[in-house]
């Protein structure tokens, strides 16, 4: 039996870790995998060590407070991996936690592969220079971070995204209209306030004030709000006060066929833009964190855009409504914009097609790319 050791720190990762697993399994059966995952992974197999949510934290506002807890987690996670013995530790993403794993793991211990490089390129590139011998190889899932790694020995491989295999553009309109009882003139519009409740409670205060300005404009408005695994709860709660009672989803499914319903969406950055993408539901990206952790982020972000479909389409695709301009009246502005104005929608749909074909790996899917590297490092061969 070879032992993987996996791990992952947030809903995404998650998503990522389900697939890669599957992926990995489908070419070799006799894996066992041990680790930190959510939902999705438990769903492949894995029995994770602690809440993956402990580690869905971001901003150094917010991180502060969980500062303890951070570090039990991160000795629970070091001593499990010595206990397990894993031949190759695969972490996903959440560098603020993964990174930290690689380095107290050290090149003594099992062969390492980082999924998803850390966004450096967007912000503070100095860091490049502390990563040199933290892993045997940087799986990138954007066309152009290799070229960016390259020259500094951090051997890492494009093998595409994952989400070209979410099924995102693959959702029933009909089916989430009969589920849900909308007639036929309601408007639904896509809130996506993120995965950590850190970032959701700080966004749905705003969503509710902005359906508030919203509704006597749209009367047959029908919000739907995507709750990540984890915080549904969370998403429940803030939802009783709205002016509007939204539909809440939970599952990916739904999730797709509330898209393919979908006129607008607000979502926050990231990889749910590209999901929408696909569904070609056009949006904005909207996000607020702590005051604090935006004062240093305008000082060190290097990338003019912060939505990951507008840095693949290297323009302004769709537009961002970030810290000051998250404002209620700002949003309720732009989904009033994207709902009566039939050519912004064309623009924007016709710039996603560009943009995530850039995303396809060379052969086959993202995840089996993944795998197939992920066994490459195992069997100790090189790119």
């Amino acid at each position: 039996m070879t032992r993987i050791f996996i791990i992952a720190g947030e809903a995404s990762g998650d998503v990522l870790g389900a697939r890669l697993m599957a992926a990995l399994r489908e070419a070799r059966p006799d894996l066992h995998f041990s680790g930190i995952g959510g939902a999705r992974m438990a769903a492949a197999g894995l029995a994770s060590l602690f809440p993956m949510q402990d580690l869905a934290v971001m901003g150094l506002a917010e991180i502060l407070p969980r500062l303890g807890l951070l570090r039990r987690r991160l000795a629970e996670t070091l001593a499990a991996i010595r206990a397990a013995a894993p031949e190759i530790l695969v972490t996903i993403d959440s560098p603020g936690f993964c990174l930290r794993v690689l380095r107290a793991i050290g090149p003594g211990g099992p062969k390492r592969v980082h999924y998803v490089a850390p966004q450096v390129w967007a912000w503070r590139q100095g860091r490049v220079r502390h990563f040199p011998g933290l892993w045997d190889e940087l799986l990138c899932l954007l066309p152009f971070e290799p070229e960016f790694f390259a020259p500094h020995g951090l051997n890492p491989v494009f093998t595409g995204h994952p989400v070209l295999e979410s099924g995102a553009d693959r959702g029933d309109a009909a089916r989430f209209r009969a589920r849900h009882k909308l007639p036929a003139e309601a408007v639904p519009v896509v809130l996506m306030p993120g995965s950590r409740a850190t970032e959701t409670g700080r966004l749905l205060p705003i969503f509710r004030q902005t359906l508030e300005l919203l509704r006597p404009q749209i009367p047959a408005l029908a919000p739907v709000v995507a709750a990540a695994s984890g915080i549904d709860g969370v998403v429940a709660a803030h939802a009783e006060q709205w002016p509007v009672r939204p539909i809440i989803i939970r599952e990916a499914d739904e999730r797709y066929d509330a898209f393919a319903a979908a006129r607008a969406a607000l979502t926050k950055s990231g990889t749910s833009t590209l999901e929408l993408a696909m569904a070609g539901v056009p949006m904005a990206v909207t996000y607020r964190v702590n005051p604090v952790s935006a004062a240093l982020g305008r000082r060190l972000i290097k990338v003019p855009h912060v939505a990951m479909i507008n840095l693949l389409a290297k323009r302004a695709l769709v537009p961002e409504l970030l810290q000051a301009d998250c404002r209620p009246d700002m949003l309720a502005g732009t989904v009033l914009g994207l709902l009566r104005d039939p050519a912004q929608v064309a623009a924007q749909r016709a710039g996603f097609g560009h943009a995530l074909a850039s995303l396809r790996p060379p052969q086959g899917t993202a995840s089996a790319a993944a795998a197939r590297a992920v066994l490459r490092v195992l069997a100790g061969e090189r790119a």
